[in-house]
């Protein structure tokens, strides 16, 4: 139905055009140049190739599709809950992130300091009363200090704008540790070790573009004296002096003066020692270079999902069930699972043979492999029926009977 002129008139808003003036005068909180939640990295990490490294595990943790979901009696997925945590995952963690942002969020974090605690900042009921309530909002948080009951987090919070320092009760808040800990976080670990020498050879590559000579001028006469001193700073003064104030940097000396320079480029073995940390680094934690430069081949990627991503998503996925589903959901069946789409890694000309052993051994239906190449589901009833297309199937004759004797009832035949 069409709106009248009126209404519309009446109804319309416009961003730029509807604007109350008396919002500029209130209290509208903090304001910042660049997003306060956004997570930072500390200790070096920041200024090092570890950060690629890091965001890299990141970004293939939160491609993991994370769900609240019921199981069968046999531990199967049966159903997906509809529920402020499951809503947290999937769709919107909280007012400034998404499911994906969120995890990518927590994944981060957890590579950077090594240990994290997930908050629960909304929920349906307070959790130091009752164990029955549901998560609304998410956030990742710092832990600063260590209780025995208790954790001080650092989390922000979204009404003020502001990270604020609270003291919460571990049973309610999700505590992950860093699986690859010892390899990442350690104080001698191989990432902290890397670090170190990359700042190692950052400090000798200042050096050497400092724009400074680093000259010994060799004069013929010994400086004992302070005459001779002061003549030999008088010197050093010339020779700066013609330095500076030539267009090319031309200087002139004497033929019994001998200038050595310093400068020249330092016999070490720091980039060997690098490149082996990082070769070191790469194996230790099942990276490898061409899964960072996107030209890993299948194999490859599953031993990187196997002993990397796993882990990780593992252990986040495994406290928020411990912290966020009660003993009472659990004997309900209900779990947090996480999937992994196996055809993401599949090149285009096999994904025909793969639909035609799926389908015709009943694992998955039309409409299902259509789903995965992109397609529109198909309005065929058939085509979302676990049934092999390549045989006659006896129910089509028991349909047809059953279509034939009912045409027969109502007098069609």
């Amino acid at each position: 139905m069409e709106i009248a002129f009126g209404s519309r008139l009446k109804h319309a808003w416009n961003a730029f055009m509807n604007k109350d003036p008396t919002r500029s005068y209130m209290n509208m909180g903090s304001s910042y140049s660049y997003r306060p939640d956004r997570p930072r990295f500390t200790m070096g990490n920041e200024r090092s190739i570890v950060t690629s490294v890091y965001n890299r595990i990141a970004l293939d943790v939160a491609a993991i599709d994370i769900q609240h979901v019921r199981l069968d009696d046999n531990g199967r997925f049966l159903e997906v809950i509809d529920s402020g945590l499951n809503n947290c995952l999937s769709l919107e963690a909280n007012l400034d992130q998404t499911g994906r942002a969120f995890m990518q969020d927590a994944a981060m974090s957890l590579l950077n300091e090594g240990c994290i605690a997930i908050v629960p900042v909304d929920t349906t009921s307070d959790p130091n009363v009752t164990g029955s309530y549901d998560v609304l909002t998410l956030r990742t948080a710092k832990i600063l200090d260590w209780y025995p009951h208790h954790v001080r987090v650092r989390v922000y919070n979204e009404k003020t704008g502001l990270k604020e320092d609270i003291l919460l009760d571990k049973s309610f808040v999700a505590i992950v540790e860093n699986p690859l800990y010892a390899v990442i976080n350690e104080p001698n670990s191989t990432m902290k070790r890397l670090i170190r020498k990359l700042s190692l050879l950052d400090v000798t590559d200042e050096q050497t573009a400092s724009g400074k000579l680093d000259l010994i001028i060799q004069l013929p006469y010994v400086i004992k004296t302070e005459a001779r001193r002061t003549q030999a700073e008088n010197r050093r003064r010339d020779i700066e002096q013609q330095l500076s104030g030539s267009k090319y940097g031309i200087a002139y000396t004497d033929g019994t003066e001998h200038i050595t320079q310093l400068n020249r480029s330092l016999e070490n073995n720091l980039m060997k020692q690098i490149e082996y940390l990082t070769s070191l680094l790469f194996s230790q934690l099942g990276i490898t270079q061409s899964i960072l430069d996107g030209t890993a081949d299948e194999k490859t990627m599953l031993n990187y999902y196997s002993r990397t991503i796993e882990p990780i998503i593992s252990a986040i996925v495994d406290e928020m069930k411990r912290k966020f589903l009660t003993k009472t959901a659990r004997s309900q069946k209900q779990d947090i699972m996480f999937y992994r789409d196996p055809f993401k890694l599949v090149p285009v000309d096999s994904i025909a043979e793969i639909a035609d052993k799926f389908t015709r051994n009943e694992i998955m239906t039309s409409n299902e492999i259509r789903q995965v190449i992109g397609m529109h589901p198909s309005s065929d009833p058939k085509a979302d029926q676990l049934i092999n297309s390549n045989i006659s199937q006896p129910t089509d004759k028991v349909d047809e009977q059953s279509k034939q004797e009912e045409e027969i009832q109502n007098g069609e035949v």
